[in-house]
């Protein structure tokens, strides 16, 4: 039986694809129309569209082979799904406040499509082993390379089906 993967939802994986479609069904044609055009005229070694595109077209193709292996090896966690809605879990958006009463919200979504800036954080990210499996009002300390933080979970929401 094969181990369950990562956890991406519904809406990563569905960016995943599309970067994917994306880069296979019209940049990569593009490219390979170039390097066809530039290798028609003649002399290669010192053709600038035909060096460039086949290097567009290698990062490409190494895209394509690194996103069709995540793809595979991920598993799509529905958030809307989770059952017990009380515990921070996959998908949960959380509230938290530190001893300051400082405020930060997170949603805790796969690795693939985390991005702090948005507060998506990354189903691996210290934060969120700390918070997995919390309740309203218990306290989670946070080993960061800048010190231990303590955070109080205040809420914890997922999405409707």
């Amino acid at each position: 039986m094969k181990p369950a993967g990562p956890p991406i939802t519904p809406a990563g994986m569905a960016a995943l694809r599309a970067r994917y479609d994306h880069l296979l069904g019209k940049e990569r044609p593009e490219i390979v129309e170039i390097v066809s055009w530039a290798a028609g005229n003649g002399d290669r070694s010192e053709n600038g569209d035909y060096l460039y595109g086949r290097k567009r077209m290698r990062e490409i193709d190494r895209e394509l082979a690194h996103l069709a292996r995540r793809m595979k090896a991920l598993r799509v966690v529905d958030p809307a799904r989770q059952e017990e809605r009380g515990k921070v879990f996959f998908g949960a958006t959380v509230e938290l406040a530190d001893e300051d009463d400082e405020r930060m919200t997170v949603t805790i979504v796969g690795d693939d499509e985390q991005d702090a800036s948005a507060g998506r954080i990354g189903w691996s990210a210290p934060l969120t082993r700390a918070l997995r499996g919390a309740a309203i009002g218990d306290l989670r300390t946070v080993r960061l390379p800048s010190g231990a933080k303590e955070w109080e979970v205040v809420s914890i929401e997922y999405p409707r089906i």
